[in-house]
């Protein structure tokens, strides 16, 4: 019997396992590039409904550019792409997907999101208004306080934060809590020249078009005195 036989079998599995390895690596990164060139193709269709510019490739300018939203500004390796801009019933808006990292190592998290913006011609203190979360209600238990409204129900459920509590309660009038308890969950930047919707996730194609009715919905509960009269 040959002496080295017994050590043949185990080699060869572990042959066969690191090509299983490698198959499906190749197999996840070919889905993975198909279902990026579909969604592209989505997108090109849907900017070229609403008769806006399309910009698939990634963008690390662009993050710097809008580094002043909260949003934008979050991790590392930050870049946008499928950008799409132009006017919109008489609105500039960008819609983008965002990549960003955080982490490292073990801990490292890769984020692909979809933000939407629309651009004015103010510039506005900044204010965040987004869900309440545990966290969040243990950071207040600390002494990091959001900011509180008449309406108990809009408190118990969303977060305010600015530095500026007279425009924050100017952003949150009646109207728009009405609005933002009729539609539960949205994570709204208002800051400088942009409103801005921002989603952990990649929205779809419709799902993107059926937000940004909803970003215009949010711009139109804004009292007029906010803005320049022309």
């Amino acid at each position: 019997m040959n002496p080295h036989s017994s050590n043949a079998i185990p080699v060869v599995f572990q042959v066969l396992i690191f090509g299983i390895f490698v198959i499906l690596a190749i197999w996840s990164a070919v889905r993975k590039s198909r279902m990026a060139q579909k969604r592209s193709k989505e997108l090109w269709a849907l900017s070229q409904q609403l008769g806006l510019a399309f910009q698939q490739n990634r963008d690390e300018g662009f993050a710097v550019g809008w580094s002043f939203l909260t949003k934008v500004a979050q991790g590392t390796n930050r870049y946008a792409f499928n950008i799409l801009r132009g006017n919109l019933v008489g609105n500039n808006v960008l819609v983008f997907d965002y990549h960003f990292q955080t982490g490292s190592g073990k801990s490292r998290k890769l984020h692909d999101c979809t933000f939407l913006m629309l651009i004015v011609q103010e510039v506005f203190p900044p204010v965040i208004i987004e869900p309440e979360t545990f966290s969040s209600i243990v950071a207040e238990a600390l002494g990091f306080g959001d900011i509180k409204f008449e309406s108990a129900e809009f408190s118990r459920l969303y977060r305010v934060r600015s530095e500026d509590k007279k425009f924050a309660y100017d952003v949150c009038n009646p109207q728009m809590i009405d609005y933002l308890l009729e539609n539960k969950g949205l994570v709204i930047e208002v800051n400088g020249p942009v409103i801005l919707l921002a989603f952990e996730n990649q929205l779809s194609a419709s799902a993107i078009n059926f937000n940004l009715n909803r970003l215009l919905e949010i711009r139109a509960r804004l009292p007029d005195y906010l803005f320049t009269k022309a």
